[in-house]
């Protein structure tokens, strides 16, 4: 049994304008101290499906189906007070998008990390100080800047203090939303090497959300390619990356340098992401696809293998693999 499966997942936010088609349809499986990499561009749903993974939903948002199996329990049909004892902190730990500015700044960062601690527990007051201790010097941080606030921290301690509140409580699974964002190159690598050692030490999963290829290359075993709601291109790192089949991640792919290569000219995917609310009918990227043919404006690819640990929504990855072989 896989730690987390998720099954035909569908969240949609009601809006004046009409329903927006966030998460529409996903499916994937994450294993014990596997990391797995969700890509795509702004507005495509990374950041709602990690919300709804730990239904931490606005009263808007409503998971239309599909299930969130957690060792074999459904999230999605738990209460709100199950979902916040059994499963928040415990199992499933979120670093969110911008953590650096989601601590308060009129509380002490320690006082921050222990109320995860006490809020969810009855640890007596000083194993809980020796609790954040362990949690600010296993992510790098002299522990007697616990008494410190945040605008005494830098960007990269900022993240490494939301690192160590979302261990708090030894969860299974690890969902980094950005995690290097607005950081400098150096920081980042830091960040990287801190949750790599996290996996290594504690055998936790990670979920890496990212707009950035080559993090997801170093540190995820498999690769989800997302576009509009969907996942469009899913299966091990190595095939998503060096045999890509969905023209949404040519394009990614062709948009990124590789310092191993000669100097060549990057291609940028042309147009703009659909509109949730009325995406457009069929496979949703076809308007922005150099490949498509009318199929592909009027029916929703189906999940494909392309081999056993790697599936791709396409109509035309058959022929369009042929084609650039042709042309190689």
């Amino acid at each position: 049994m896989a730690l987390l499966s998720v099954e035909g997942l569908k969240m949609y936010y009601t809006t004046m304008e009409g329903q927006v088609k966030a998460v529409d349809g996903i499916d994937f499986q994450l294993e014990q101290g596997e990391v797995l990499g969700i890509v795509g561009e702004s507005g495509c749903g990374k950041s709602s499906l990690a919300s709804t993974l730990l239904m931490l939903l606005p009263k808007n948002a409503k998971v239309i189906e599909g299930k969130v199996l957690v060792e074999g329990e459904n999230v999605v049909e738990m209460s709100d007070n199950k979902v916040r004892k059994d499963i928040r902190w415990t199992k499933i730990a979120l670093v969110p998008q911008g953590a650096m500015n989601g601590l308060n700044p009129i509380f002490k960062v320690g006082d921050q990390i222990s109320e995860a601690i006490t809020t969810h527990t009855s640890v007596p007051a000083r194993e809980t100080r020796q609790r954040v201790s362990e949690l600010l010097h296993l992510v790098a941080v002299d522990p007697s800047w616990g008494r410190r606030y945040q605008h005494e921290f830098s960007g990269g301690m900022k993240q490494r203090a939301m690192i160590a509140m979302s261990l708090a409580l030894n969860p299974k699974i690890l969902i980094a939303d950005e995690p290097t964002t607005a950081l400098d190159v150096i920081v980042q690598a830091g960040i990287i090497r801190l949750l790599l050692s996290i996996r290594s030490e504690f055998k936790t999963s990670i979920i890496l959300i990212t707009h950035d290829l080559a993090l997801v290359a170093q540190m995820s075993e498999k690769t989800a390619i997302m576009y509009a709601g969907k996942f469009v291109e899913y299966g091990s790192t190595k095939e998503v990356y060096k045999q890509a089949a969905h023209p949404y991640t040519l394009g990614l792919l062709e948009a990124f340098a590789d310092i191993r290569k000669p100097k060549e000219n990057l291609t940028a995917v042309p147009g703009s992401p659909p509109d949730l609310i009325t995406p457009p009918t069929g496979c949703r990227f076809h308007p922005r696809c150099p490949y498509a043919k009318s199929i592909c404006s009027e029916v929703d690819p189906v999940p494909e293998k392309v081999s056993e640990t790697h599936v791709v929504a396409c109509h035309l990855w058959k022929e369009i693999r042929e084609m650039r072989r042709t042309r190689a």
